[in-house]
C-alpha cells in the first residue's frame, strides 16, 4: 500500500488548510473575470456608501423605510466584502490557500449576512404593510425604538441561528483532499471533501434555511397579501397605484433575492460534483444583490433621487457641479 493511500485512509490525519481552486473547468482563463467582479464590488461599495451618506445628510430621508434601507446597505457591503477580496486575490495573485479557521469563519459570515438580508427585507415588508394598511397609526407603531429592536433582533437571530453550520462543518474529518472547486468556502463545497458522513451538514443547512429564510418569505407573502387586499378596497385608482408604487422597489429586491436562493440551492443540492454553473451562480448571488439593491432604489425612489440632487448641489461655491457629469443628470431625472 502506498504512503499516500495510508494517509488517505488514516482517520487521524487532518488537513491543515484548504486550497480554493476557483471556477471549475476554466482555471486557465478565470482571471479574465476579475474585471467584471471587481467592477461589481466597487459598484456595491460605492453605491451603498452613497445611499448611506445621503440618508445621513438629508433630514427628509430620516424615516423608518430609509433606516431599514440603510441597514440593508450595511449588510450588503458586509456580504460583498466577505467574499470579494479573497476571490480577487485568487484571480490576481493566485492566493488560493485558506486556513481551516478562516474558511469556517467565511462560511459563518456568508450565511449570517444572507440571513440578515432576508430579515431586513421582512422588516421593510412590515413597514410597507403598516404604512398602507394602517396609515393613521404608522407613526405610533413604527417608532425608532421598534426599528432598533427589529434590527438588533435580526442581527442576533441570524448570528446565533447559523452557528451550527460552520460548527458541523468543522467537526467533519478532512483526511484526504483539500482542494475546493470553488472561489469561496461554501458549506456544501467544503463538506464535499469530508471523509465521513456529511448528511448532517446538508440536513442542517436545509432545515435552517427553511426555518429562517422560509419563515421570512412566508411572512413577507402574508404582508403583501394584506397590502393587496387593502389596496383593492380603495375607491381611487390613483391612490391604489400610488400605494403599490411605493412597494415596487422592495418587490423587485424580494423577487431577485429569493429566486436566486432557490436556484442556487437546487443546483448545489442536485450536483454531486462541483461544476461551473452552480459555483458561478453561488458567487454571483453574493455580489449581484449588493450591487443591484442600491441601483433599484436609486432609480425607482423619487425621494432618494431628490436626496442625491441635494447632496450634489450642496455646496455651489465648491462647484461639484452636476453639469460636469451629464450622465448623472439622466439618472436623477
Amino acid at each position: 500500500m502506498s504512503a499516500s493511500l495510508k494517509i488517505s485512509n488514516s482517520s487521524k490525519f487532518q488537513v491543515s488548510e484548504f486550497i480554493l481552486m476557483g471556477l471549475p473547468g476554466i482555471h486557465r482563463w478565470q482571471h479574465w473575470l476579475s474585471l467584471p467582479f471587481a467592477l461589481l464590488y466597487l459598484l456595491a461599495i460605492g453605491a451603498n456608501t452613497l445611499i448611506l451618506t445621503t440618508i445621513c445628510q438629508d433630514s427628509a430621508l430620516q424615516q423608518p423605510m430609509y433606516y431599514f434601507l440603510g441597514t440593508l446597505c450595511v449588510v450588503d457591503m458586509g456580504l460583498a466584502t466577505t467574499i470579494m477580496p479573497k476571490i480577487l486575490a485568487i484571480f490576481w495573485f493566485d492566493a488560493k490557500v485558506i486556513s481551516l479557521p478562516e474558511c469556517f469563519a467565511q462560511i459563518y459570515a456568508i450565511h449570517c449576512f444572507i440571513g440578515m438580508e432576508s430579515g431586513i427585507l421582512l422588516c421593510m415588508a412590515f413597514d410597507r404593510y403598516v404604512a398602507i394598511c394602517h396609515p393613521l397609526r404608522y407613526s405610533s407603531i413604527v417608532t425608532n425604538t421598534l426599528i432598533l429592536k427589529a434590527t438588533l433582533f435580526m442581527v442576533f437571530r441570524n448570528g446565533l441561528f447559523v452557528i451550527p453550520v460552520p460548527v458541523l462543518a468543522a467537526q467533519r474529518n478532512y483526511c484526504s483532499k483539500n482542494e475546493i472547486e470553488h472561489c469561496l468556502c461554501s458549506n456544501l463545497g467544503v463538506t464535499r471533501l469530508a471523509c465521513d458522513d456529511r448528511r448532517p451538514n446538508r440536513i442542517c443547512q436545509l432545515v435552517l434555511a427553511w426555518l429562517g429564510m422560509g419563515s421570512d418569505l412566508s411572512l413577507i407573502i402574508v404582508s403583501y397579501i394584506l397590502i393587496l387586499h387593502s389596496v383593492l378596497r380603495l375607491n381611487s385608482t390613483k391612490a391604489a397605484f400610488k400605494a403599490l408604487s411605493t412597494c415596487s422597489s422592495h418587490l423587485i429586491l424580494i423577487f431577485f433575492f429569493y429566486t436566486a436562493i432557490v436556484v442556487v440551492s437546487i443546483t448545489h443540492l442536485a450536483e454531486t460534483k462541483a461544476t461551473l454553473i452552480p459555483v458561478l451562480l453561488n458567487v454571483l448571488h453574493n455580489i449581484i444583490p449588493p450591487a443591484l439593491n442600491p441601483m433599484v432604489y436609486a432609480l425607482r425612489t423619487k425621494e432618494l433621487r431628490a436626496g442625491f440632487r441635494k447632496m450634489l448641489y450642496l455646496d455651489q461655491k465648491k462647484k461639484l457641479s452636476i453639469e460636469t457629469f451629464p450622465w448623472i443628470s439622466v439618472l436623477l431625472k
